[in-house]
C-alpha cells in the first residue's frame, strides 16, 4: 500500500474506502472485507448516519484482523456543529459511535454552516434550509483544540475552495493537513490541486469515479467507466476503467477513497500499485475534464435546479477554484 506524507509528519493511506451512501446493513460488511483485503484507510462521516455500525465493524476485526495503530480513521464536522462550542461535543460523538480513542484525521465537512442543533437538515415551513453563518476560522479554531487534547491527530477541511483554504491558513496555529473534494476525470481540479500543493496540503478525491450509483444522476450524463477510452486504456494494462481511474489519481499525487460495499470490488479498487500509466495516457485522461461537478446539493426553483446553497456567504462553488 503506498501512502503519502502529511504535513504533520505522519502519513496517510493512498487507498480508503468510501462509506457516503453505504446502507445500514451493507456498511459494516464492507468495513470487514476492506480490512481483509488489506485496507488501512476508512473514510466516515458523522452525517453518512452509519458511524455507530462501522464501529461494531472495526471493534471485530481491531486486535485480531488489524492493529488499531496501522489503520487511518477519517470523519468529518457537520455542517449544524460549527458553533466553536458544539465541536468537541460532536467529535466526541464520532469517537463515541466509532468507538475509537482517538481519529487520524477530523475535517470540516463544509465551510457553510446549518442552523445549530441536532436536525442534520433544518428548514423552515416552506421548506428552505435554515442556515448559520459562523466563520469557519472561529470553528477551526475549536479544531485545533482536538489536536491540542490528542483526540485527533490532524485536522483538515472538505469542500473548500482555494480562498477558503486560504483563509483558514493564514490564521490557523495547526495547518489543515488535507482537503477533500470530489475529484475524477470529468472534473480534475487540476488549479485547486496545485494550490493546495503550494501550501503543503494534501488533496484527498472523493467521488474518483464520477459517483455512478448517486441517485439523481441523469440519462444523458457521461458515465467514467463505460467511456471508450478508459475501457482502450484499461485494456492496454490489463486493469479495468475503475483501476485505471484510480491509478490516475494516485500519480497525481492524490488520496482516492472510492465506495463500495462489493467484496469483489472493494479488492480490485486497492489493485491499482502493480502497474503504472504512461505520460501520455495520464494526459489522454486530463483531457476528459469539462469541467462536470456531480455533487452539489441542488433544489428546484421555477420549475429549474439550481444549487440550494449557492446564497450563503460561504458557499464554495461560486469561486472559479
Amino acid at each position: 500500500m503506498e501512502a503519502f506524507k502529511l504535513n504533520n509528519g505522519r502519513t496517510i493511506p493512498a487507498v480508503g474506502l468510501g462509506t457516503w451512501k453505504s446502507k445500514p446493513g451493507d456498511v459494516g460488511e464492507a468495513v470487514k472485507a476492506a480490512l481483509k483485503a488489506g485496507y488501512k484507510h476508512i473514510d466516515c462521516a458523522a452525517i453518512y448516519g452509519n458511524e455507530k455500525e462501522i464501529g461494531e465493524a472495526l471493534k471485530s476485526c481491531i486486535g485480531t484482523t488489524v492493529n488499531r495503530e496501522d489503520l487511518f480513521i477519517t470523519s468529518k464536522l457537520w455542517n449544524t456543529k460549527h458553533n466553536p462550542k458544539d465541536v468537541a461535543a460532536a467529535a466526541k460523538k464520532t469517537l463515541d459511535d466509532l468507538g475509537l480513542d482517538y481519529l487520524d484525521l477530523y475535517l470540516i465537512h463544509w465551510p457553510l454552516s446549518f442552523e445549530d442543533g441536532d436536525v442534520p437538515f433544518p428548514k423552515d415551513e416552506q421548506g428552505n434550509m435554515i442556515y448559520a453563518y459562523h466563520d469557519p476560522c472561529d470553528t477551526w479554531k475549536a479544531m485545533e483544540k482536538l489536536v491540542e487534547e490528542g483526540v485527533v491527530k490532524a485536522i483538515g477541511l472538505s469542500n473548500f475552495n482555494s480562498r477558503q483554504v486560504d483563509e483558514v491558513i493564514k490564521k490557523a496555529k495547526v495547518k489543515p493537513a488535507v482537503n477533500q473534494v470530489e475529484c475524477h476525470p470529468y472534473l480534475n481540479q487540476e488549479q485547486l490541486i496545485e494550490h493546495c500543493k503550494k501550501s503543503n496540503v494534501l488533496v484527498t478525491a472523493y467521488s474518483p469515479l464520477g459517483s455512478p450509483d448517486r441517485p439523481w444522476a441523469k440519462p444523458d450524463e457521461p458515465l467514467l467507466l463505460e467511456d471508450p477510452k478508459m475501457v482502450e486504456i484499461g485494456k492496454k494494462y490489463g486493469k479495468t476503467p475503475a483501476q485505471v481511474g484510480l491509478r490516475f489519481q494516485i500519480q497525481r499525487g492524490l488520496v482516492v477513497i472510492p465506495k463500495s460495499v462489493t467484496p469483489a470490488r472493494i479488492q480490485s479498487n486497492l489493485e491499482v500499485f502493480d502497474f503504472e500509466l504512461s505520460a501520455e495516457d495520464m494526459k489522454v485522461i486530463e483531457s476528459f475534464n469539462i469541467p462536470f461537478r456531480v455533487c452539489v446539493p441542488m433544489i428546484e426553483v421555477g420549475g429549474k435546479k439550481v444549487p440550494r446553497d449557492a446564497k450563503h456567504p460561504h458557499y464554495p462553488f461560486n469561486d472559479p477554484f
